[in-house]
């Protein structure tokens, strides 16, 4: 029985990417499919007041990036913060990644601002600093592509990180069973960042556009992070019933 998934889309895509990429949902179902547990996937545009309806069951909601800051109070903003907090204390498993790493981080307890690090562009390394039992294939380091100058600059009280880097300090996390989250973007690839650093050319910098070109010639572990996704929202902790 595979699982179900609700993708929460906090954003659309710039015009000229959006013929060849659709948007941030299909760009994770893509991903998702790639790994070895089998889910299936609805996603709904929360910026059109898309969501489920009441009597649509899924094992997790997930949150995608965005180029809104999590820390702002526009209305559709608070609406989904409002969606996800009554998912929360009802106990459903929510992920986030980037923008949904830092709202969900903001949303319990936690603070995500402006980074005084500035942009985070193309491949980053970190550091593991913890392990779990979804967290298969484990890795001594984790390599994801970035796009963000927004953190997380304190955690939740009951968050444990994952990951880290001297750069972005509380770049994964996870609060218990319930909630896994990255600042990183699994669902990227290659391509797609360097279309987006062509965007930003102007915005970033020479120095910072160079240095993430050039990074975009490592590899990148998305498609475990997926997995570990997909085990997280798969894994029952013991002495609890499904």
């Amino acid at each position: 029985m595979s699982l179900r998934i609700c993708i929460l889309e906090t954003d659309v895509l710039r015009p000229e990417l959006v013929e060849q990429y659709q948007g941030y949902g299909r760009m994770f179902e893509q991903l998702f499919t790639r790994q070895p547990i089998a889910a299936e996937f609805r996603v709904y545009n929360v910026l059109n007041d898309e969501y489920p309806g009441d009597d649509e069951k899924f094992d997790a909601y997930l949150v995608t990036g965005s180029k809104a800051d999590s820390f702002a109070n526009d209305p559709w903003i608070e609406k989904l913060k409002a969606f996800l907090l009554e998912r929360y204390q009802r106990g459903d498993k929510l992920l986030g990644v980037c923008f949904g790493h830092q709202l969900l981080a903001l949303l319990l307890g936690g603070k995500s601002e402006r980074a005084h690090q500035g942009w985070g562009v193309g491949t980053h390394r970190y550091l593991m600093n913890a392990k779990a039992p979804w967290m298969s294939p484990q890795v001594e380091e984790l390599t994801l592509l970035i796009s963000h100058q927004d953190q997380v600059t304190r955690l939740p009280d009951n968050a444990t990180v994952i990951a880290s880097s001297d750069f972005c300090p509380n770049a994964a996390y996870h609060i218990g069973d319930q909630v896994l989250c990255f600042q990183g973007h699994p669902e990227f690839i290659h391509d797609y960042s360097r279309a987006l650093l062509e965007l930003r050319q102007d915005s970033l910098g020479q120095e910072v556009y160079r240095k993430g070109l050039d990074s975009l010639a490592h590899e990148h572990q998305g498609s475990t992070v997926a997995e570990w996704m997909m085990r997280f929202v798969a894994h029952k902790p013991q002495g609890r019933s499904a």
